[in-house]
């Protein structure tokens, strides 16, 4: 089995694609065919961080360039750890149908970089998640066929990005690659914060992913642990990670542009104008597209955003579950926006609260020669530290039209108390 699997991992790498950050990635012909394909090239018209480009004018890499970039580390860390032992459980097949599940982990993204995600959360127009429709894409024509000329298996490599479809043959070696995929040093969160951080402009992302390879072994049920000398770049990570959140990802402007695509899909929505089948398979320019030939009151605020004329951030609170517990329920957040506009006096649709999600920090790495897990190793990161990462960044924000702020802010004493 070794053998095969060594062949499968470097035998026909031929067609090279010269990417900004990893220098050139070689891909098989079939493999390469993949990224040609129609579901592939919208990745390409998505971008990665969708509207930080008005923060950071560099951030217009794609989600296509990122799942490249992915694939990429994902044979890297394969190689590696074939090498170390994991080639006594690994198949041909199963090889390259990771290989292709991390190039492929994002075909049902929706646009507009994470403005779509919360809206799943909408107890009467749940979206479904991006991961269910990517296995389906990858399940039906043409990328079913491309996997199958390539040497993978479809339904394996669905699998492997969709957790929730059931493991039928192979569990072991599906549960395998499963946790190299997502966990806290996988190939998706190595490039995307080398990668953010590089096109932004920002140090806060780059990672040493060479010394980081080095540090990991294979382990079939765990998929990988590290050694104490490893613990560094895991904190590296985790901080990283963090300090994007903090400056990039939930940077008031982009938290302001998310929001207000957010409250005009969610209007849409409950109005019966769209259905969540009208939104999957969109790129950005399709999104504002499909709310450019609709009608409906909110549908403005789509525009605004893409003529770069953000709702104003005008306050900022702290979540607290006792106070706020019920705010992180989109189905909820019009009506509690709707009271902060009567009581200042404002269009209902002048108001916008913003409340993040809990950020995951991943801990879950088995730190081999200490006999424990990552949060009772020797690294800082204890539970309470990570506690407290994610409670600094779910601040709610409230934001109000550009039109209204001066009176907002004029009478901001009177209803800071309201949130």
């Amino acid at each position: 089995m070794g053998k095969d699997v060594y062949a499968a991992l470097r035998t026909g790498y031929t067609d090279p694609i010269r990417d900004v950050l990893w220098g050139h990635i070689y891909l098989t012909p079939e493999l390469a065919a993949l990224t040609k394909s129609e579901p592939f090239i919208r990745l390409s018209r998505i971008f990665q961080l969708g509207p930080a480009y008005m923060v950071y004018p560099g951030a217009t890499h794609t989600r296509g360039a990122h799942s490249i970039g992915v694939y990429h580390l994902a044979r890297r860390l394969l190689l590696y750890l074939a090498e170390r032992g994991a080639d006594a459980w690994l198949t041909p097949g199963g090889a390259v149908s990771f290989l292709s599940a991390a190039l492929l982990h994002d075909l049902g993204h929706f646009p507009y970089t994470h403005s779509l995600k919360e809206l799943q959360g909408n107890r009467r127009f749940p979206l479904r998640r991006h991961e269910a429709l990517t296995a389906e894409i990858i399940l039906r024509e043409p990328i079913k066929s491309l996997i199958g000329k390539a040497g993978g298996d479809p339904a394996l490599t669905a699998a492997i990005v969709d957790t929730e479809l059931p493991v039928s043959g192979g569990a072991s070696e599906l549960t395998f690659y499963r946790k190299l995929l997502s966990g806290a040093l996988d190939p998706d969160k190595l490039d995307y914060l080398n990668r953010d951080a590089r096109y932004c402009g920002v140090p806060y992302g780059a990672q040493d992913v060479d010394f980081i390879l080095s540090r990991l072994y294979p382990e079939s049920e765990k998929g990988v642990v590290i050694d104490s000398r490893g613990i560094p770049s895991v904190e590296s990570i985790l901080f990283s990670k963090y300090l994007m959140y903090r400056a990039v990802y939930w940077h008031p402007q982009v938290r302001s542009a998310t929001g207000m695509v957010k409250k005009a899909l969610l209007g849409g929505l409950e109005e019966g104008v769209l259905t969540p089948e009208d939104l999957y398979g969109l790129d950005d320019a399709g999104l504002f597209s499909l709310l450019g030939s609709r009608s409906h009151p909110l549908f403005h605020l789509a525009e605004k955003v893409r003529a770069g004329r953000f709702y104003a951030f005008v306050a900022a609170f702290p979540f607290d579950e006792g106070r706020h517990g019920a705010l992180p329920d989109i189905s909820l957040r019009s009506g509690y926006e709707e009271a902060l506009a009567l009581e200042l006096s404002l269009p209902p649709e002048a108001v916008l609260i913003d409340v993040p999600e809990p950020i995951s920090f991943e801990t879950g790495l088995y730190v081999a020669d200490e006999a424990c897990y990552f949060a009772e190793s020797s690294s800082v990161f204890k539970p309470g530290v990570v506690e407290g990462l994610v409670k600094s960044l779910r601040i709610i924000r409230v934001f109000v039209d550009p039109d209204h702020e001066s009176k907002v802010l004029h009478n901001r004493k009177k209803w800071l108390n309201l949130v």
